[in-house]
């Protein structure tokens, strides 16, 4: 990554702008003004979420247009979590960028494979990312609500 596009460590002080940038990147799937509301505590990154796992962020001409986060799942596999773009930078390869950054980041830690938890509008996503449903997870947020658990293999 150039100087112009890189992606680094998230600083504890960016505990709001990711907060933000998750809010709006969750909203640009259209869901209603009580959906929303009912997943801003979900969706709150704050300090101890940095200083506890790995938050990375995608930085474009100096300004963070996205950001994910990796946590430990078990001895040979990871989380992908916490994976938001920028609205207006979507469908520009940042997300992609993004999930290849976190492949790297978990081969790494010598993981086999990434799960995710993913909103049921970015299944697809994950699939031309290389991975494939292996089951559904409860929402966090919204009670009877499913979401997609994705396996992306390393």
């Amino acid at each position: 990554m150039t100087a112009q596009n890189l992606i680094r460590r998230a600083h504890l002080d960016e505990c709001a702008l990711l907060t933000d940038i998750a809010v709006r990147s969750k909203a640009s799937w259209g869901y209603d003004e009580q959906f929303m509301a009912n997943c801003v505590a979900e969706l709150t990154i704050n300090e101890t979420d940095i200083e506890t796992h790995q938050y990375f962020v995608m930085e474009s001409a100096g300004a963070v247009v996205g950001f994910y986060a990796l946590r430990e799942h078990g001895e040979d596999e990871g989380e992908l979590a916490d994976l938001f773009v920028e609205p207006a930078h979507m469908r520009a390869g940042y997300g992609r960028r993004l999930v290849e950054h976190a492949k790297s980041a978990a081969q790494a830690h010598g993981w086999q494979s990434l799960l995710v938890e993913a909103d049921p509008n970015a299944w697809e996503f994950y699939y031309s990312c290389g991975g494939a449903q292996i089951g559904t997870v409860a929402s966090g947020s919204i009670p009877g609500r499913r979401l997609p658990l994705i396996r992306i293999p390393l």
